[in-house]
């Protein structure tokens, strides 16, 4: 696969939230790497482990047709040189309803390599009904 290189973490979020957004299985997949050892972890699902499960798992959530309304807030991150830590609240909503949104923390694990950053984890969780009633109003 000749993905893009992405040559920050920054760029390397961006991109996965792109993808996630526009429900596009191959950018999504050109954001993670292509070890055995990457984990995916869907609110309320299984642990993915491996590229072929986790892209299945996008496949089937992509294939709803249902395209994503996504911002991302309160971002936090713990940055060394080769890897990023960076946990999100993402405010994830139905496009034709754009007031309606499911509230989800979620930490993605970057590495840096010789293609550049990748995604190798990504672990995203529901939070109990009015968790954010207290969260700043500023949105990136």
């Amino acid at each position: 696969m000749s993905a893009k290189i992405h040559a920050n973490p920054q760029e390397i979020e961006t991109a996965f939230y792109a993808a996630l957004e526009a429900s596009d299985l191959e950018a999504m997949m050109a954001v993670w790497s292509e070890d055995e050892e990457i984990v995916c972890v869907h609110p309320g699902g299984p642990r993915l482990i491996g590229y072929h499960a986790i892209r299945e798992s996008w496949r089937h959530i992509f294939a709803s047709g249902q395209r994503l309304n996504l911002r991302v807030i309160l971002q936090s991150t713990v940055t060394t040189p080769f890897a990023v830590i960076s946990h999100v609240l993402e405010l994830v909503g139905q496009q034709d309803e754009p007031q309606r949104f499911a509230p989800i923390a979620a930490t993605n694990i970057y590495v840096r390599g010789l293609l550049g950053w990748r995604l190798v984890a990504h672990h995203a969780s529901a939070l109990p009904p009015g968790s954010l009633i207290d969260t700043p109003k500023v949105l990136h």
